[in-house]
């Protein structure tokens, strides 16, 4: 079969070596200048994982020659590369090439790709969506916030050649990225002034180089990588156990996080009043940090949890008072619910995918959408994770949908049943309704209704057996001949 995948990060490079070990014939379609995904765009200084990069990694291409438990990104990045080049998955890889349109014939079952303004055209029988859930900046809705005559910049697009030092900085936001930077950019900043709207609940991390002598454990002890693997994979599904089934954990968990940032903050009440979550542990995610909290307490630093005004042409305006400032760099964070935007997918009758998910994005396993055949996602709806290794649940889906394209064999086509589509949404989010995420307002959760659209209600082991085989009977195979 002939396939076209959108994305060349982490889904598109697994999907791709997938592909070329089943002996399909593919295309990777990369918008970027380079792989990577988010770790192509994410640059910012001290951007890493916070996932040990033992376990956000390929079971299949293991390394044992990490720096450290989690990476930073210019080393995912160069895994990446490797295993790309490895798998001979890097030929296949069109870079600085969009799909802006991508439309199925239900008579000739194939889908027809539009590439970029030059309107060229790719022609699939399948086509893999591997676009990532946090691939697009979110930008706040902020009064004026373009009047600003200073420098400004988001951190998922940093700007390497302006120079910060001596500078007055603010830095909106306080999430993943932010406590990442904010310990970095601290050091060189004259004056940094950290505008917050919800405080994090953090869990210790140094993430120190790794010593000589556990390299070599781990270079020549059989199993030990392996070992560390399993055991912190069920630590994770134990953390998943507190956000989705048990108050005891979650509490416990609550008690680690609480009791360490006490100690960060010990001495400092205002700072701790200010930097203090407000909401069920685990409802937001939770960041791991042992730098963000002693960086908010040197001299030059200002935490600010009063809602933001308006931008000035010289500053920020939060609670009427102007702080005037040099840069401003948004941490804000991704958009998180528009799954394939901006890229435009138009199924069986001709409706387009952000109109079938109106009501919320959906898909059958999070990987099938009904009217739409032969589309497949990866890191589809309901499969991020509160914890565990995102790339688990992508190895799930790969092997899934390459599996069903041995099921369709060339020439004809799967489309996932409406009822089973229907069953499977009602029930995870039936699962959801009884998990932490939904005591309160966070990036997992649609806007407007409040629905979860992004997270797994369940362990990531649980995931992996849903999704080991296909249910043929949740399908309706088309041939050519019964199209349309």
């Amino acid at each position: 079969m002939r396939v076209a995948i959108v994305g060349a990060g982490f889904s598109g490079i697994g999907m791709g070596a997938a592909l070329q070990r089943a002996g399909h014939e593919y295309a990777i379609f990369e918008r970027a200048g380079d792989l990577g995904g988010v770790w192509q765009h994410n640059t910012y200084p001290g951007a890493c994982c916070d996932v040990p990069s033992y376990v956000y990694s390929y079971s299949w291409a293991q390394r044992r020659d990490w720096s450290r438990p989690c990476s930073p990104q210019a080393e995912i990045k160069t895994y990446l590369r490797e295993v790309a080049t490895e798998q001979r998955v890097i030929g296949k890889i069109r870079f600085s090439t969009e799909v802006t349109e991508a439309r199925w014939d239900p008579v000739r079952l194939k889908w027809t790709l539009t590439l970029g303004p030059g309107a060229e055209s790719y022609e699939a029988d399948a086509l893999v969506l591997g676009c990532g859930q946090l691939s697009r900046p979110s930008w706040p809705k902020i009064p004026d916030a373009t009047e600003f005559a200073g420098h400004s910049f988001h951190s998922a697009q940093w700007d390497h050649e302006h120079d910060l030092t001596g500078e007055r900085v603010a830095v909106v936001g306080t999430g993943a990225s932010a406590i990442q930077f904010i310990p970095e950019i601290a050091q060189r900043a004259a004056q940094l002034d950290v505008y917050q709207r919800s405080a994090p609940y953090l869990l210790p991390r140094r993430n120190v180089e790794y010593a000589e002598p556990v390299r070599q454990l781990l270079q020549r002890i059989p199993g030990a990588q392996l070992l560390r693997r399993y055991g912190m994979c069920g630590v994770m599904e134990w953390i998943t156990f507190g956000f989705t089934r048990s108050r005891v954990a979650n509490a416990l968990m609550r008690a680690w996080s609480t009791s360490f940032m006490r100690v960060q903050l010990r001495g400092d009440r205002s700072l701790r009043r200010r930097a203090w979550p407000d909401y069920p542990f685990g409802c937001k995610r939770i960041l791991f940090s042992s730098g963000y909290l002693p960086a908010l307490r040197r001299s030059n630093v200002e935490l600010i949890s009063d809602q933001i005004d308006r931008i000035t042409p010289n500053g920020v305006v939060s609670r009427g008072t102007e702080r005037a400032v040099d840069t401003i760099i948004w941490g804000t964070g991704f958009q998180s619910n528009e799954f394939v935007v901006p890229m435009r997918v138009f199924g069986a009758g001709g409706t387009e995918l952000q109109h079938s998910w109106r009501d919320g994005a959906e898909a059958h396993r999070g990987i099938s959408v009904a009217g739409y055949p032969n589309l497949f996602l990866l890191y589809g709806p309901n499969t991020n994770l509160g914890s565990g290794s995102i790339i688990v649940m992508l190895e799930a889906q790969i092997r899934y949908v390459a599996r069903a394209l041995a099921l369709i064999g060339n020439g004809r086509a799967l489309d996932v049943r409406p009822d089973a589509q229907r069953r499977y949404a009602d029930d995870v989010q039936r699962r959801l309704g009884d998990t932490v995420w939904t005591g309160c307002h966070n990036w997992y959760r649609r806007d407007g209704d409040g629905r979860v659209v992004n997270n797994w209600p369940g362990f990531v082991a649980e995931y992996v057996r849903d999704t080991r085989d296909v249910d043929i009977t949740d399908y309706t195979l088309l041939a050519p001949e019964h199209a349309g």
